[in-house]
Formats: structure tokens, sequence, C-alpha cells
């Protein structure tokens, strides 16, 4: 097998160069976007007691050494600087944004890598607030690329359209065959059936979640953010993750996430800000990772300090930034648009 040449090869490296400079525009853009509007650009560490709690992420693990080299404790990468910027949030600061490096362990391929820029920001208020926000940066980075499109393996998006705004119900409803997510909520079996009677495979040991996100996957996503930008929203309650839930609908949560071009670039919450469910939210998904990969992480407790001494009414969002300059650039693979990829 013959090996690639490495990525500092002036001919190598020039056919990436257009690309990379429009990115260093797109950042500049992006921090003069935020502070027009008030938001304060903040800077948190990358180590961490807690990388973060999604069942399926591996975080990258060290140990934080003592000044005398005698002892240690564990710290981890951060898979998103949420947990930081939420503290920040009790704090008193009421709009933060930042763009971080997060790590996410065994993630590689055309829109995935080990180390990538997360855009990460929050505001007072509901989702609502953060859907707008995304409409219009994608509005403003667009022009500052020199066109209103977004390609990717075919599939353009015109990112200055009027998005749509659809809810997970109202998208399986569309795209599954009529399939009714939330009458199927929590019944294994029930969405097993209608997994078969629209040929998604169903595997021996699949729970309740995993044929959801499935058929999210195979059936829904790729025909989010064609044409236009997609904000879908109003996720079941099962796939809250940090989102409250909807006042006065219990069944389903004020969770949001974009597309374009059927590429997912965000994902937002109006956040919970109830640490008693927070905790036990966390430990669930620990008890869920330990019997999926037989570890669990730490839960950050100064973090639940944080939210039960009173974190205000929020939204928040966090937005691959590679992910939408490949979309804006027509690049076809992350690393394209990354300066140095990893080795």
């Amino acid at each position: 097998m013959t090996k690639e040449p490495p990525w500092w090869r002036p001919d190598v490296f020039a056919r990436r160069r257009p690309a990379l400079e429009m990115r260093a525009r797109l950042s500049a853009a992006t921090r003069t976007f935020f502070a027009e509007r008030n938001f304060l650009e903040i800077d948190t560490p990358a180590l961490q007691v807690s990388p973060g709690l999604e069942p399926h992420l591996i975080a990258f693990a060290t140990e934080l050494l003592t000044a005398d080299r005698q002892s240690s404790r564990p710290l981890y990468l951060h898979t998103s600087p949420e947990f930081a910027m939420k503290k920040l949030l009790a704090a008193g600061m009421p709009r933060i944004f930042q763009l971080a490096h997060v790590f996410r362990n065994g993630e590689r391929a055309s829109t995935h890598h080990p180390e990538f820029t997360m855009l990460e920001w929050y505001r007072p208020g509901d989702y609502g607030g953060v859907i707008a926000d995304a409409t219009d940066l994608m509005a403003h980075l667009s022009a500052v690329a020199g066109g209103s499109h977004a390609s990717w393996r075919g599939v353009e998006c015109d990112v200055t359209a009027m998005p749509e705004i659809v809810t997970v119900q109202a998208a399986f409803d569309r795209h599954a065959h009529g399939l009714d997510l939330l009458a199927t909520s929590g019944d294994v079996d029930a969405l097993a059936r209608e997994a078969r009677r629209i040929g998604v495979r169903v595997g021996e040991d699949d729970r309740w979640d995993d044929l959801a996100l499935r058929i999210l996957a195979e059936r829904i996503e790729p025909a989010l953010g064609a044409g236009r930008p997609a904000f879908l929203t109003e996720y079941p309650a099962e796939m809250a993750s940090l989102a409250r839930l909807k006042p006065g609908d219990p069944a389903v949560a004020e969770r949001v996430e974009l597309y374009v071009c059927g590429v997912e670039l965000a994902n937002g919450f109006s956040e919970l800000t109830d640490a008693e469910e927070q905790r036990r939210r966390f430990m669930a998904d620990m008890d869920l990772k330990e019997s999926l990969y037989g570890t669990r992480y730490p839960i950050d407790e100064d973090f639940l300090a944080a939210l039960a001494h009173g974190m205000p009414e929020c939204a928040g969002m966090a937005l691959g930034f590679d992910r939408l300059v490949m979309l804006l650039t027509g690049a076809q693979h992350i690393e394209d648009v990354l300066w140095a990829p990893v080795g």
C-alpha cells in the first residue's frame, strides 16, 4: 500500500490552502457576529473533572500531577465546554460564546475528527433565541464565503433561506412512513415492530433509544436541510439530554438540532436548571455507559452545585464549526478544513 504524503508538503498543502484561508476569515467573522450582538468571548480549560456524560462518547483521559509530583488525580479532555460555560452563567455572565477545541476518541470519518472546533454559545431565554442566532449566523458567514449555497455529496442548501422548523414527531411521520414515535414511547417492542414495518434493521439487544436513533439516522437525517436549513425540535423526553421538558407537554423536551445538506451541524437546548433532575439523568447515562462499555465517567459535582446555587433560565447551542466550514467551502472531508490534522 502506498503511503500518503504528509499534509505539510507544499504540493499537498496547496490543495487545502484556499479552504483554510476561508476558514480563517469565517473564524474572524464569527467573532464579529457575536460581538455585535453583545456576547462576550470566553475561554475555558480543556482539562476537566468530567469530560461530558453522553453514554456513547469516549473521552481522552490523563493525570494531573501535584506540584511535588508525588500524587495525581484523573482528569479528562472535554468533549464539550458545556459544564464550564454553565458555571459562568451561574456566576452571572448573561451572553457568552467560545470557539473551543474539543476531543472525542474513537471518532474519525469524513465528518468526524478526534480533535475539532466547537462553537458554543449561551443566552437568556428559551431555545427560540439560539435558533434565531444560528439562522442569522449562517447568513452572515455565507456572505463572507461569497455565496448563499452550501453543498455536501450532491445535496445543495441555500443557507440564507427561511429555515424549516419541524418537530421530531412530524419528521418521523413524514419521512418514516407515518411512524408515530411518541405512541411507542419507552416501548421497545412497539418501536421494533414499526422499524421492521419500514425496513429498518432491529438488533436482538436493541433498546428503545437505539432504534429511535437508527431510524433517525437512516430515514430522517438524510432528508433534512436539502434546499433550506432545517431545525429538528421537540425531541421525546427519553432523548432530552441536558434540555428541560416542554412546559405543558412533558412528553417532549426543548431540544433542537440543526441540519444542512443532511449533515447535523448543531445541537441546542432550553437548558435544564434543576440540579436534582440533572443528577438523575447523569446517573442513568453512566449506568447505561457501564452496562454497554464497562466504564463510567465521574459527575462534576461542582457543576451540579452551580446549578443548585442558581443558573438563570437560558438556552445554548453547540455547533460543529469545522463542518460548517466544510459545507460553505464545498470541502468533502473534515481534514480538508483543519490546519494540521491529527496524525
